[in-house]
Order: structure tokens, then C-alpha cells, then sequence
């Protein structure tokens, strides 16, 4: 897969929560931008690009924005990554890690992050009693270590405004999947808990968006990818 004008690339998932071990896969995300011509046409161009072997999606400038200013926990990743896991960084990337704290807004991380954590709770229940294969175990640990770190870094986002990617004392997580593997319902102490903080924490978060930013953000790139 070839796609140009990257402004921003990264290793996420796994390796970048500090919870990899010998054989996860290695994700990366990034944005990129159309060309501004390309726009204007009767057929817009592809906003998204996704590969396997490497594991790599793409999205178009526009479409990350609009994801990341609806709470997207994906896609928020791009812009808090450690220094060491950006792999294309652009000037206009730098400019959108510059705004990044305007992009996040408490009532759609709170629904986006609880929501997401709560698919990965219905997988686990899904899942059976435990009796299953070591591969579905495998997959039914890993569900119940996003349910936490979904629940984590959802709440401290939504609490101080800010998102850490690496999460502390991976070896917890991989425990606490384990037991949620044998016992999904093990789990939903911690998501009952996390929702109760949402509910009764104030976040430092507006309630709603403030797009201008992000707009301003997207009119430059649209500026300068014109000829």
C-alpha cells in the first residue's frame, strides 16, 4: 500500500500501551492528506487506507478529525504517542499535536471510552464460562485487558485532560485478563466502578467540542496540498 502525504505515523496499540510480549502484532496508525484537487471531483478520493502484514490504517486528514473530535480512543492516540513511537512527523503534524488538547470534549470521551469499554465487556461474556481453547483465551484475555485500559485512560482523559498512552504495571493488566478469561464476570466490578467515576467526577473537559481549531488545522493542510 501506497499512500503519500503522510503528516503523521506512529506504532500504537500493544507496544505503545507497554503491554507487548513476544509475538503481538505490531500496529501502526497515521493521517494523511488528499490532494486538495482531488476534493473538488464528482468521486471523492479514499479516506481510509488499511493493510495487513505490516498492520497499518490510514486515515484521511478530515476523517481523523472528525473521528478524534467524537471521542474516537483510537484514533486520540495518534497525537499523545512518546516521542520515540512517531515514525513520520511533519511540520503539520506538529501543529496538530499542538492543538491536541482542544480537540477531546467530556461528554464524547465519557460515551465513546465507556461505550468502547463495554463492547469489550460484552466479548468477554460472550466468550462462555472459560472452558475453552488456549487461542480463545488468548483473544478473551486481551478483550478484558482493553476493557481496563479503555476504563483508565478514558477517565483520567476525561479528568485531567490529558492521555497517557503507556499504561502503569502492565504485569496487572495481564492479570487481571487472565482472571477475566476464566471469569468474565470478574470484570465488571471494575467497569461499574469506572462508570461511577464518570458520573460523579467534574471534568476539566467542555462539554461539547470546540471545532475552530481543528477547522483552522484542516484549511491549512487543505492550503497547502493545492497546486
Amino acid at each position: 500500500m501506497t499512500v503519500t502525504n503522510i503528516l503523521l505515523s506512529g506504532i500504537v496499540g500493544s507496544t505503545a500501551y507497554g503491554l507487548a510480549r513476544p509475538g503481538s502484532d505490531v500496529d501502526r496508525l497515521g493521517m494523511f492528506a488528499a490532494p486538495t484537487e482531488e476534493l473538488h471531483g464528482l468521486r471523492r478520493p479514499q479516506d481510509s487506507h488499511v493493510s495487513t502484514a505490516p498492520d497499518r490504517t490510514l486515515h484521511e486528514a478530515a476523517k481523523w478529525c472528525r473521528l478524534a473530535l467524537g471521542g474516537n480512543p483510537t484514533v486520540m492516540e495518534l497525537v499523545w504517542l512518546p516521542d520515540e513511537l512517531y515514525e513520520v512527523r511533519t511540520p503539520l503534524g506538529d501543529e496538530l499535536i499542538a492543538i491536541r488538547g482542544t480537540l477531546p470534549s467530556a461528554h464524547r470521551v465519557r460515551d465513546a471510552y465507556l461505550g468502547y469499554a463495554t463492547q469489550q465487556f460484552r466479548k468477554l461474556r460472550s466468550r462462555g464460562d472459560g472452558s475453552f481453547s488456549s487461542d480463545t483465551r488468548k483473544r478473551t484475555a486481551k478483550h478484558a485487558r482493553h476493557l481496563r485500559r479503555l476504563c483508565t485512560q478514558g477517565y483520567e482523559l476525561y479528568a485531567t485532560g490529558r492521555l497517557e498512552i503507556r499504561v502503569e504495571d502492565p504485569e496487572s493488566y495481564h492479570a487481571f485478563g487472565e482472571r477475566a478469561a476464566a471469569d468474565p464476570e470478574s470484570a465488571l466490578p471494575l467497569l461499574r466502578d469506572f462508570e461511577e467515576k464518570f458520573a460523579t467526577t467534574r471534568s476539566v473537559l467542555p462539554e461539547q467540542p470546540d471545532e475552530r481549531a481543528a477547522d483552522a488545522w484542516l484549511r491549512r493542510v487543505r492550503r497547502h496540498f493545492y497546486k
